[in-house]
């Protein structure tokens, strides 16, 4: 096992290329990306701390790898495929847990489905903003968000305009700095835990 790390906007895996190793995220945040056939690019979703890269890859070598980009400095236990796949594939208890994870990694994508439809965007954005900010320091691409959170690029900025207004955040070039945190948190933690 070795120690990876990645800063911001590093790639950890490009998207159709094979991962060498399984990564166990120790610290930090990255985001899944994929491509569609008409060469439009979506975030999927995001990977948290006690998570796995390339646990589909390791299970299925046919599986068609995501592009996996850091979003804040993170930090991953790496095994290599090559020399561990067979032994990781015989351990009962290391497939125990990885379907653990799978099976919790499927039940959000759904409730994130389930959520675009029973919340309201400003519920929505502040918990996404909660999630990606990095150090303070929210930056993603407003076609991404919109993207990911299902709504037209008109309304997500009527959300940002309102959030800046009210103090929420504040415009620093073409970053946005959180300053206040507490508030975001209040709109968001009707998303947390369901």
């Amino acid at each position: 096992m070795e120690v990876f790390e990645y800063q911001r906007n590093e790639w950890i895996i490009n998207e159709g290329k094979k991962p060498s190793h399984l990564f166990y995220v120790v610290e930090g945040k990255a985001k899944i990306f994929t491509t569609h056939q008409n060469g439009k690019v979506s975030l999927i979703n995001f990977i948290k701390p006690k998570d796995f890269i390339g646990e589909m890859e390791l299970i299925d070598e046919g599986y068609y790898s995501k592009g996996i980009q850091a979003a804040t400095k993170i930090v991953c236990f790496a095994i290599p495929f090559q020399q561990c796949r067979t032994q990781l594939l015989g351990d009962a208890l290391f497939l125990r847990e990885l379907t653990r994870f799978l099976s919790v990694k499927a039940t959000f994508m759904a409730k994130k489905y389930a959520q675009s439809l029973a919340f309201p965007l400003e519920n929505r954005f502040a918990y996404f903003i909660l999630e990606l900010s990095d150090e303070g320091i929210y930056q993603e691409k407003h076609v991404t968000v919109c993207d990911y959170l299902g709504v037209s690029y008109r309304h997500l900025l009527h959300v940002l305009n309102q959030f800046c207004q009210k103090g929420y955040l504040k415009k620093k070039g073409r970053d946005y700095v959180v300053s206040d945190k507490l508030s975001l948190e209040q709109l968001a933690v009707v998303l947390k835990n369901k």
